[in-house]
């Protein structure tokens, strides 16, 4: 999203509804964070803004995105998501200005907040703030210490994992609601039950796996000073000339498909209705035919965008690169930018670009070909803009297929899914 000139054009504007709902990882801090993690992707961001030192959202700005984020909204709940960077680095005085501006412009609608954190600055302060406004609270960690340490370190290049335990401790002791946000690396994928256990130990009911898959930098990305890559091309003209180096750090197709198997039959076997992870969520809802689910593995792109500290909006979190700029909230309304034509182009590329081993896939109306972040490969016919993890998630769609299969028909037949642990533990 983008900023303001002419604030008569912007409220004029601003009075414009979105088509459909959408949502926007807000980063008031930009990419600025306490942390200095080995696979960050975000932390090279700062380059991208060589004029702005201080990298914290402006009143101004703020009071304008919340404005016309609440307005472009056509549902009556609105949920703002704040992440980073470390949002945190924003200060507590500026959430509170959030939560203030949010009631003054709320229009009657019901507004949520979530905010993603590595928790290591949480403190008694912070927990009671959140708690008293009921926000959400995403806390990343990686797994036991042994692995959450392998890459998530700070500054000064030691581990993280007791600062973030302990501002885990103060959600618990506040009461805040919080869940977990597990980055599935080269690393961890190894241990899947180990995590998986530590995960519900530490008290996390809803469970969030994120596959790391990053690439060295291509000539677009060299310009602009980044150590890694830009999102792939996905007509494939940028692979004609540039072959990606996948980093260490990121996690092998097979792997990840071991990872996410051998949790899946734990979890189907014990904790159906007691713990959520949202893959398993997301993939029972493609067998029942619900909308909606995360992004990733929707049919188009589009409705999932970030803006960054200085209220430009971009397509999407992954795509924070100067060609994929759509405007400013400061001069452009967030609906007209939402539903421009860049972004419907954007956000159809997905289905539209799909090649013909996704079309014929047994399980694309699970997966959709996935992230277009991860299509970089090529298929077994040499046809460019095939995920990269493609092996890993078909084997996993494949593997849960017959219990998701059952659940469905449980749910159909106004039955609780969770009778399928009866029958996978006879």
């Amino acid at each position: 999203m983008n900023l303001p000139w002419a604030r008569l054009f912007f409220q004029i504007l601003s009075q414009m509804k979105a088509n459909e709902s959408f949502h926007i990882m807000t980063k008031p801090a930009g990419p600025l964070c306490n942390l200095d993690c080995t696979y960050c992707f975000y932390l090279e961001k700062t380059k991208l803004f060589p004029s702005n030192h201080a990298f914290k959202m402006s009143d101004a700005i703020l009071e304008a995105y919340i404005r016309g984020y609440i307005e472009a909204q056509p549902r009556r709940e609105v949920s703002f998501a704040w992440q980073g960077g470390e949002p945190t680095l924003a200060g507590l005085p500026f959430f509170k200005k959030v939560v203030a501006l949010q009631a003054r412009y709320a229009g009657g609608k019901r507004i949520e907040n979530a905010f993603q954190t590595n928790g290591t600055l949480l403190t008694d302060e912070w927990c009671e703030f959140l708690k008293a406004n009921n926000f959400l609270v995403g806390i990343s960690i990686d797994g036991p210490q042994h692995l959450h340490d392998a890459y998530r370190l700070n500054r000064k290049g030691h581990g993280t994992y007791r600062q973030v335990v302990r501002g885990i401790e103060l959600c618990k002791k506040h009461g805040v609601e919080f869940n977990t946000l597990t980055v599935v690396n080269a690393k961890n994928v190894q241990y899947p039950l180990e995590v998986y256990r530590f995960l519900r130990e530490i008290g996390s009911q809803y469970i969030q796996f994120i596959p790391l898959l990053e690439r060295r930098a291509d000539s677009d990305s060299n310009q602009l000073g980044l150590g890694l890559s830009h999102p792939p091309d996905l007509s494939g003209a940028a692979s004609l000339h540039f072959e990606p180096e996948v980093t260490d750090w990121s996690v092998p197709a097979g792997a990840l498909g071991d990872f996410y198997c051998k949790i899946f039959d734990r979890w189907v076997s014990r904790d159906v209705g007691r713990v959520y992870v949202q893959l398993f969520d997301v993939t029972l809802g493609k067998w029942v035919g619900a909308p909606g689910g995360v992004c990733m593995y929707a049919e188009t792109c589009g409705r999932a965008l970030a803006m960054e500290h200085n209220g430009d909006l971009y397509a999407c979190d992954h795509y924070v690169y100067p060609r994929y700029r759509l405007g400013n909230v400061m001069n452009q309304s967030i609906a007209s930018m939402v539903d421009s034509q860049q972004m419907r182009e954007f956000g159809e590329a997905k289905r539209s670009r799909l090649p013909r081993q996704c079309r014929e896939c047994e399980v694309l109306f699970c997966c959709n070909g996935d992230c277009p972040k991860h299509r970089f490969a090529r298929t077994r016919d040499g046809e460019y803009g095939v995920s990269y993890l493609c092996a890993g998630l078909k084997r996993f769609f494949k593997h849960s297929g017959p219990a998701m299969k059952t659940m469905a028909e449980l749910y159909r037949n106004r039955r609780s899914p969770m009778e399928i642990m009866q029958a996978q533990n006879k």
